[in-house]
């Protein structure tokens, strides 16, 4: 359900299994925080680019996942998220039709994401009785500024590519069908450049934050676990796999 392959100084990873919308399930984002750190090990990789077979990105996590109560150590899609936070090599998302949930957060931690103005995004937290994910307390506002950032996160609402590009979510608008290819070009031009250089001024972006990115990720790992195993939460999961069976 996770494929990959290396070429030319790029790994492609692409999330496989179109008929449940590209849900992740543990096992893939175990496997995809392995990816990344493999590419990060990586000296002669200059890019890594994640995209969703299928025509789509991802519909977030597969819900069946939370009816089991956690504790306050790192479920796999934060095992995944940090792999992320922590990458020393460019990350590049080829964004198509939807990024649900941590379809949506986990774009935060790419530097390069490409998607057409019709794409939909939303990060549902809230409204299933849980909280914010992927370092958003600290990354969105930053990101989008204080006002876009309580919208999506307080009120859950949809919001659509170009929205999302005008905020600065995302890098730049693409034809439909065209994200993965745009995200290859970048990834081209990027694998032109200095390898030592390219890895050093990665890193440096990435540690200016990486304190308080951390701090985000301890307080919503905590937060997140203890609302997933309120009985008021495990009822609205309950009610919409029930509509959805």
């Amino acid at each position: 359900m996770i494929r990959s392959h290396v070429a030319n100084g790029v790994m492609e990873i692409c999330i496989d299994r179109p008929d449940k919308r590209n849900a992740l399930s543990h096992d893939m984002y175990l496997e995809l925080g392995r990816l990344v750190d493999a590419a990060g090990a990586d000296a002669t990789c200059a890019a890594v680019i994640l995209y969703g077979a299928g025509g789509l990105f991802t519909a977030g996590a597969d819900i069946q996942d939370f009816q089991t109560k956690r504790g306050h150590e790192d479920a796999p899609a934060v095992v995944f998220l940090r792999a992320l936070a922590r990458a020393n090599v460019t990350l590049i998302a080829a964004v198509e039709n939807f990024a649900i949930g941590i379809g949506a957060t986990m774009l935060q931690h790419f530097d390069f994401v490409y998607a057409p103005a019709q794409t939909r995004f939303r990060m549902p937290f809230v409204a299933l009785g849980l909280c914010p994910e992927g370092a958003s307390t600290y990354l969105l506002e930053k990101i989008v500024g204080v006002r876009k950032a309580r919208q999506w996160l307080l009120q859950c609402r949809y919001f659509d590519g170009t929205e999302a590009r005008d905020a600065g979510f995302i890098t730049e608008l693409v034809a439909p069908g065209e994200a993965l290819n745009v995200a290859r070009q970048t990834a081209a031009d990027l694998a032109r450049l200095p390898r030592n250089s390219l890895r050093t001024a990665k890193r440096m972006l990435r540690e200016t934050s990486q304190a308080q990115v951390t701090q985000a990720f301890d307080l919503e790992v905590r937060a997140f676990a203890d609302l997933l195993n309120t009985d008021e939460t495990q009822q609205i999961f309950k009610k919409f796999l029930d509509k959805a069976r």
